[in-house]
């Protein structure tokens, strides 16, 4: 292990939980790739190594890169967590896509999204091969994933759950989240909870609020969620936290598109019910004429929205979760 000059650091290459001592909390950077000077590419890792013997359960953030809100959740989670009285390891990573983090970006460098491509290829281009070095030092070595998200820019979210709700170990940790909405979403291809699934680790993504922003309401919602799983994994001696809330269960989900441009105005809120044929937004162009009004094609709940006005043909409107019956 070499110590990283910069702030006494380890910097490591695998990611190793017992080199953690039993009872500590420690930080090190985990270096995946190397920059155009040589110089590396690091990590940040967390990891809280229990007394007693327990799962690993894994929490990672901005796998894009302006998606912030994980981000506290995580610092939170280690700065409230005692190991000593901890069964198992927590291991964080605030920050999964540093290149897009740097640059306040999404996309991984060279135009990718990394939630596209995981598992990546080990002698793939430089987002694959980042992707392939992600999941084969440090998500491999997880036994349940937590994975944090948020919307995308000009767009903001409810607090959300993807989730495989036919899988019971998933629909209990997606449970315990207290979620405004959950919509069953079996993992994807090339989705970091896809990847874990492939490698038989139960997995959720949180969609936790907007991008390139702290809102505090959601990070506390955020650590409760993780207290909850770590209470449900019987990894802490707690109660888990239950609020008053119905959480609504999407059997799924869709995105409502325009199909001219435009000056967009979305007619309805986050978590409102809509009803089939209920207006939900309108156009207008640039002199200010109304051109086009859209209307829901079924019932659902709005799970996410578009906020920016300027709208090409084919941009989002809202995304609508179609309410299980």
């Amino acid at each position: 292990m070499q110590m990283n000059g910069h702030d006494n650091i380890p910097l490591i290459e695998h990611l190793d939980v017992s080199v953690t001592p039993r009872g500590h909390t420690r930080y090190y950077w985990l270096k995946l790739i190397s920059d155009g000077f040589g110089s590396p590419i690091n990590v940040p890792v967390i990891i809280a190594r229990g007394i007693g013997e327990g799962p690993v359960l894994g929490v990672t953030a901005a796998v894009h890169g302006n998606e912030l809100n994980g981000i506290p959740v995580i610092q939170r989670l280690f700065n409230e967590v005692d190991a000593t009285e901890l069964r198992g390891t927590i291991v964080g990573i605030p920050v999964v896509n540093i290149p897009a983090f740097i640059r306040k970006k999404r996309r991984f460098n060279d135009g990718v999204d990394l939630n596209h491509i995981m598992p990546g290829k080990e002698d793939g281009n430089v987002s694959e091969v980042y992707a392939y070095r992600f999941v084969d030092r440090i998500v491999k070595h997880f036994d349940y994933l937590l994975d944090l998200h948020t919307a995308s820019t000009g767009r903001i979210n409810s607090y959300y759950i993807r989730a495989d709700m036919e899988i019971p170990t998933v629909r209990r940790m997606a449970l315990l989240q207290n979620a405004d909405i959950i919509v069953h979403n079996p993992p994807s291809d090339g989705t970091l909870r896809g990847a874990a699934d492939d490698l038989d680790i139960p997995a959720i993504t949180l969609e936790v609020g907007n991008p390139s922003t702290f809102q505090k309401r959601l990070i506390r919602s955020g650590v409760e969620g993780v207290h909850n799983v770590l209470c449900h994994l019987n990894m802490v001696d707690d109660e888990i936290i239950e609020v008053e809330k119905d959480t609504v269960i999407c059997s799924s989900s869709r995105w409502i598109y325009t199909d001219i441009g435009g000056l967009l105005t979305v007619n309805v809120e986050l978590r409102q019910i809509v009803q089939k044929g209920e207006k939900i937004a309108e156009l207008r162009n640039v002199f200010g004429t109304k051109i086009k009004e859209y209307f829901a094609p079924e019932a659902g709940i709005v799970i996410g929205k578009s906020v920016s006005p300027v709208n090409q043909s084919g941009g989002r409107i809202l995304h609508l979760g179609i309410i299980k019956s």
